[in-house]
């Protein structure tokens, strides 16, 4: 269902109350038309994106939310040229969900890390991580949290997968896109960072292994291509401004 275009007739126009919980819609809410479930229920969906009532509303299946205790599902839908995060959703949807427990599936993914190098006996060397999820060397990163800045999220996941304080390079920041499994669209900022740790202490629910590389090694051992370029572009950067580790 996530990415699907569907058609949403609106039952209760934003700003609507609802008088059986108490509460006045901060979104508009309908039934997916053409939608429904294995036992032939009907679908519900809050809209996103919208800032005024509507009566029907096209647009695209971003996140499924999931109820605790088999109370069931809720939709969400917004429009094509919109993107929000399991973070925006949990804002939008508080006025109604918020005193019930729920996951949310979301078509949209956003993280944060950084590209980190030091400096050892005038070798510059580059921090990469290979996740437990994955066979794959990268780059630290991870979902932000409500409330961080961008760079706030990489400098906490370093630190909790790696256990090493950075120090972010303003002036530096490359977006990687990409699919996962076909069905999630997955965003990432990669910043510039540098430290004068050499010992790391690994996540170990999260991360396989880590390791100090030369850039040369580091372009062998990295497996996407997108990475290779972000760490290339992060070479350049440093030669070209001059900087110096801590």
């Amino acid at each position: 269902m996530l990415g699907k275009f569907v058609k949403v007739r609106v039952t209760s126009p934003m700003y609507s109350y609802n008088k059986r919980f108490g509460f006045k819609y901060q979104l508009n809410y309908g039934i997916m038309e053409g939608c429904k479930a294995r036992k032939n229920t009907v679908q519900f969906a809050y809209i996103m994106g919208i800032n005024h009532p509507v009566r029907n509303f096209d647009g695209r299946v971003i996140a499924v939310v999931r109820r605790h205790g088999g109370k069931g599902v809720v939709w969400v839908v917004a429009p094509k040229s919109t993107r929000y995060i399991v973070n925006d959703i949990k804002e939008a949807i508080r006025f109604a969900e918020g005193n019930i427990g729920y996951n949310i599936e979301c078509l949209y993914e956003s993280s944060c890390g950084a590209v980190i190098f030091r400096e050892e006996n005038g070798e510059r060397k580059y921090l990469l991580i290979r996740n437990r999820r994955s066979a794959h060397w990268g780059f630290p990163k991870g979902h932000i949290e409500p409330g961080e800045t961008k760079e706030e999220t990489a400098i906490r996941e370093v630190l909790e997968e790696t256990g090493i304080n950075i120090e972010i390079i303003s002036g530096f920041v490359k977006s990687s896109e990409y699919s996962i499994q076909g069905k999630i669209e997955k965003s990432v900022s990669i910043f510039l960072a540098r430290t004068n740790q050499s010992d790391y202490k690994l996540q170990e629910e999260e991360i396989e292994e880590c390791g100090w590389f030369t850039y040369e090694k580091a372009l062998k051992v990295l497996n996407y291509e997108n990475d290779k370029y972000i760490l290339t572009e992060a070479e350049h950067f440093i030669n070209e401004n001059s900087i110096q580790g801590v």
